[in-house]
C-alpha cells in the first residue's frame, strides 16, 4: 500500500537538485579543509548523504537509474 501522492512542480525539483549539488560541493570542501578527525568524519557523512538525495531526486525527476542501484 502506497501513501498520497504529492506533486511537486518541475521547477522546485530543478531548484532542489541545484541546491543539493551546491551544498555537496560546500561539504567537499569541509572535508577537504577539516582539522580533526571528527570534523572530516562530519564532512563525508554530509557529502554522502547529499548524493543519495541528488540521485534519487533525479531519479524522481527523469525518470533514470534507479537510486537503490
Amino acid at each position: 500500500m502506497s501513501g498520497p501522492q504529492v506533486i511537486i512542480p518541475a521547477g522546485e525539483v530543478v531548484r532542489m537538485i541545484d541546491e543539493s549539488l551546491a551544498l555537496k560541493e560546500r561539504w567537499y570542501i569541509n572535508m577537504r579543509e577539516a582539522s580533526t578527525r571528527s570534523e572530516r568524519a562530519e564532512a563525508i557523512r554530509n557529502y554522502n548523504a547529499l548524493r543519495g538525495v541528488i540521485k534519487a531526486l533525479r531519479w524522481a525527476f527523469y525518470k533514470g537509474e534507479s537510486p537503490l542501484n
